[in-house]
């Protein structure tokens, strides 16, 4: 009957001590209630021993929780129709406040986290959506933050993933960005024709000072010209040239002697020679000279 009572005792103790251990993970802490009433100390990572019977062990993790946020929609301030999801990064940092104070710490995090998004939405302009969402981030992480404190959990980072936006809006901003770029390169183009314009009166101004820049310039472009290897060579000829080769060309030395007077063979009539007869009639230029005979008019 002895070593049947020790044996059962034995039993009973090996019982008493598997329930009175529990092992806490590294990134785990545990909150102990004895009796229904919550122990201050926190069980850290390791071996806890607990009172049988009394105590009950609740495990909190300690970990970064990444939390999706559900997509949105809403109205932005300039009454655009969007749809926005975010994530959001948090952790426990009071197990005890976690465990107590809150039901579901995660849940309540996902609603308020909802919450602020919509916010978030209603008090942004499409353009701080799209281009400033570092803003729009630390003002979403402060207002899940105000709560989340008082239920001992800290948010780490909060961002915006996508922005949705309707079809007519997309169609509507890509035709507002192709008449930017248009915008930027017309004024791009007219700039470079300012310049161009300010160099060739620049040029002008010194092939005028220095008429030789002009002949090189255009020994310049017959060989750019010729390098192609084309059959027709079409060669503009300034007037500049024309005069510089008029003023290099020296004046005729004499000019051509005048037209001896062309003498006739003598004819010859009934086998006797008729003289020559030579005429001194003067030149066109002087006939076209003498004056006709006016005839009188009787009165």
């Amino acid at each position: 009957m002895i070593l049947y009572v020790l044996i059962t005792a034995l039993v009973v103790g090996l019982i008493g001590s598997a329930i009175s251990f529990r092992v806490v993970k590294q990134f785990e802490r545990g909150v102990v209630f004895r009796f229904g009433r919550v122990r201050p100390e926190v069980r850290g990572p390791g071996l806890a021993m607990l009172m049988p019977i009394a105590d009950r062990l609740q495990k909190v993790n300690m970990q970064i929780v990444t939390m999706p946020v559900p997509a949105q929609d809403g109205i932005t301030r300039d009454n655009v129709t969007v749809r926005v999801d975010a994530v959001v990064y948090f952790s426990v940092i009071d197990p005890v406040r976690a465990t107590v104070d809150v039901q579901d710490y995660i849940s309540a995090i996902a609603q308020v986290a909802q919450t602020s998004l919509r916010s978030i939405i209603g008090k942004s302009d499409l353009d701080d959506l799209l281009s400033n969402r570092e803003r729009l981030n630390q003002g979403m992480e402060l207002m899940i933050d105000s709560p989340a404190l008082d239920w001992g959990v800290q948010i780490e980072r909060v961002e915006i993933k996508d922005v949705a936006l309707p079809e007519t809006m997309k169609r509507s901003m890509s035709r507002q960005a192709e008449a930017e770029r248009e915008r930027r390169a017309r004024i791009i183009t007219a700039d470079g024709e300012l310049q161009a314009s300010e160099k060739l009166a620049q040029a002008a101004e010194v092939m005028a000072d220095h008429p030789a820049a002009l002949q090189l310039r255009l020994l310049q472009t017959v060989v750019e010209v010729a390098a192609e290897k084309n059959s027709t060579l079409v060669l503009p000829f300034p007037v500049e040239l024309l005069r510089f080769l008029e003023r290099s060309t020296p004046a005729e030395s004499a000019k051509p002697a005048a037209a001896a007077p062309v003498e006739q063979a003598p004819a010859v009539k009934n086998g006797t020679p008729v003289p020559a007869v030579t005429s001194s009639a003067p030149p066109v230029a002087e006939l076209a000279a003498v004056p006709e005979p006016t005839e009188a008019v009787p009165t």
